[in-house]
């Protein structure tokens, strides 16, 4: 009876809508007690009929392909349908803080549990009155790397069928919906974004938060967001001619072998990934690697007037003070770290992305671990950030080198102290408006949801920890943060103007190879106490003097870059190149020049293997190698 009543109104709604043509269809359902409004273009459904078993309203509408897609409604919860006209932009409110409601139904209502895999959906978001609902099909799926393997919420990248504007934020058709999982508070990338905006860095991303229901079932609150891409809405820089590129280890040659679009930088072996434009050939990679040497060799040489000339600078100082700001150790890897360049133009940092690994994040257990703010004077760069003094991370040289040019450091100094009085304030009264609108039942239901244990520096608490006491930690945190860097900074060293010779490591005077073979168990893998004792004189003698770097080299002989624990040392993959822990194969790691410790991965080594990897020091044009064969037993 109840489903007989549904199909007599919606039969007299359609025949008032026939009469008036309004534009909108809302599905009105009931959740967690509120009447929830699921807009629907009528232009866009050729029918609504009734399943057969008269428990679900179904919507008929096509894909892009121009096949049917059947978008079902409970009757469980269906409180009533109504048609409307869309308000006139003057008639909207445009308050970006509030929460929306974003329903995404998959073709066949097909799980997404895949991250490469996309899926025919439809869209439907409600604008609340504040801006223009949506509703278009499109597809979804997975997006990100450790929130995507290791957490329950998961992240998702929209592609919708046509450019369209969602929430205020103009066309386009890529967007991204972040989890944002283990920040509490999810302001976090609100905070970054912010910060980066008032720092003047480029097309930083905006933001807009949504309750998501994923074929009828609450997901949770998600930060609805741009995609980093070159377009007139994005990166605005010319399709033809301009270039997007991103620092990031997870999409680099290491960890991403294959792909075609990266490849390792030539001074100081950084993992590298061009986004953008696409399918491009391996010579013109190659081109694009060569060109960014210039700005590497400039770096190294501490010559800040050629770096000017091919660096927007004061976007590279920028986007060093919010990383030791929000103290984003993610620069170590590095990720999600995006440099563009427009035809004829500069290397310019941004945007800025992913900052969730910030805030003092507690890495000791991150695959369950929540525990943010809780030391605000940890250091990325160190007082010293020429030479890393009292730095948590041995980031690349890339990162800190320009610190010993005393003009980069004067104009480093300016910068932070221009902007520091509102560093914390002006992305903070952001920051509380969109916790005002989230206050009201978007944080009690997200954390329904996705409840959570915190665990402090390995005491473990099961206490949930509420959105309101995390905001409070983040304000104390930035403001305590803030204070200290601005003793920090100002006690820089100033460096000096010397510019220092940079020889290309293919040019660099070999003037003697010293050979050894080392045996590695792999059972015992990197626990064991592998030692290799260099001969100081030989060293020095070859040389002409004591060494003045000593660094690990890649298989084709180019500079690689220090992924061991130590000061010294590398991991080495199965081809000899330096990389990251994860693909490598052996290791060699001191922090004496002439005393290594080595050893072998126990999951990546296995009996009979063989490594040949090369060690050098060099003094001025001079350099020795020391090749360590290491058979692996």
């Amino acid at each position: 009876m109840k489903t007989r009543l549904w199909q007599l109104a919606l039969g007299a709604l359609l025949v008032s809508h026939s009469a008036h043509a309004q534009e909108w269809l809302r599905v009105h359902r009931g959740y967690d007690g509120e009447t929830w409004t699921i807009p629907l273009s009528v232009n866009q459904f050729s029918q609504f009929d009734f399943s057969d078993e008269e428990d679900f309203l179904r919507g008929h509408t096509r894909l892009k392909d121009g096949t049917e897609m059947v978008i079902p409604f409970s009757m469980n919860n269906l409180e009533g349908i109504s048609f409307a006209n869309d308000l006139t932009d003057e008639e909207k409110g445009h308050d970006k803080y509030r929460v929306f409601a974003l329903y995404i139904t998959t073709e066949g209502e097909e799980n997404l549990v895949e991250k490469e895999v996309w899926l025919n959906c439809h869209f439907s978001l409600d604008g609340k009155g504040e801006y223009s609902d949506y509703s278009g099909t499109g597809r979804i799926r997975g997006r990100g790397n450790s929130t995507w393997e290791w957490y329950d919420k998961k992240p998702y990248k929209i592609k919708l069928d046509s450019k369209s504007k969602l929430l205020g934020l103009e066309k386009a058709k890529n967007w991204n919906l972040l989890a944002n999982y283990r920040d509490v508070t999810d302001m976090m990338n609100v905070v970054a974004f912010e910060t980066a905006r008032y720092m003047g860095l480029p097309f930083t991303n905006h933001s807009r938060f949504v309750e998501v229901f994923l074929n009828g079932e609450y997901i949770g609150v998600y930060q609805l967001t741009e995609k980093i891409e070159i377009g007139t809405n994005r990166v605005n820089i010319a399709e033809e001619g301009g270039l997007l590129m991103s620092f990031d280890q997870d999409d680099g040659p290491d960890l991403n072998p294959g792909a075609g679009d990266n490849f390792k930088s030539k001074v100081f072996g950084l993992p590298m990934c061009v986004k953008e434009p696409e399918d491009l050939t391996e010579e013109q990679i190659d081109s694009i690697r060569e060109e960014f040497a210039e700005v590497e060799k400039c770096i190294k040489a501490h010559d800040y007037a050629k770096l000017d000339e091919l660096v927007d600078i004061p976007s590279f100082i920028s986007i060093l003070q919010l990383h030791e700001y929000l103290y984003n150790v993610e620069i170590d890897a590095p990720r999600s770290l995006y440099i563009f360049r427009d035809k004829g133009g500069k290397y310019t940092f941004g945007p800025v992305w992913d900052y969730d690994a910030g805030f003092d994040f507690d890495w000791t257990n991150m695959e369950t671990n929540h525990t943010f703010f809780s030391n605000y004077r940890e250091l990325i760069y160190g007082t010293d950030p020429l030479n890393a003094t009292g730095a948590n991370y041995d980031i690349s040289k890339f990162f800190r080198e320009m610190f010993g040019n005393k003009t980069f450091v004067a104009q480093y100094k300016e910068a932070w102290a221009n902007k520091s009085e509102q560093m914390y304030s002006y992305p903070w009264e952001t920051v509380q408006k969109y916790v005002e609108g989230l206050n009201k039942g978007a944080y009690r239901r997200d954390q329904s949801q996705w409840p959570m244990a915190y665990t402090y520096r390995g005491w473990y608490n099961t206490t949930t920890y509420t959105p309101a006491q995390e905001v409070a930690k983040m304000s104390a945190w930035l403001q305590n943060r803030k204070a200290y860097l601005d003793g920090v900074i100002a006690a820089y060293p100033i460096g000096n103007d010397e510019v220092i010779e940079v020889i290309d490591p293919a040019d660099l005077q070999v003037v003697k190879t010293i050979q050894m073979t080392k045996n590695c168990d792999y059972r015992s893998g990197y626990t064991q106490q592998g030692n290799i004792a260099i001969a100081k004189t030989d060293v020095e003698t070859a040389l002409g003097g004591a060494p003045t770097e000593l660094v690990p080299l890649n298989a084709d002989g180019s500079e690689g870059t220090n992924t061991a624990a130590k000061t010294y040392g590398a991991w080495f993959d199965a081809n000899g190149d330096t990389g990251a822990w994860g693909v490598g194969h052996v290791y060699i790691e001191s922090d004496n020049l002439y005393s290594w410790s080595y050893g072998c991965h126990p999951s990546n080594c296995w009996y009979g293997e063989t490594h040949t990897v090369t060690m050098q020091y060099r003094r001025g044009a001079k350099a020795v190698n020391v090749v360590v064969t290491f058979q692996v037993n």
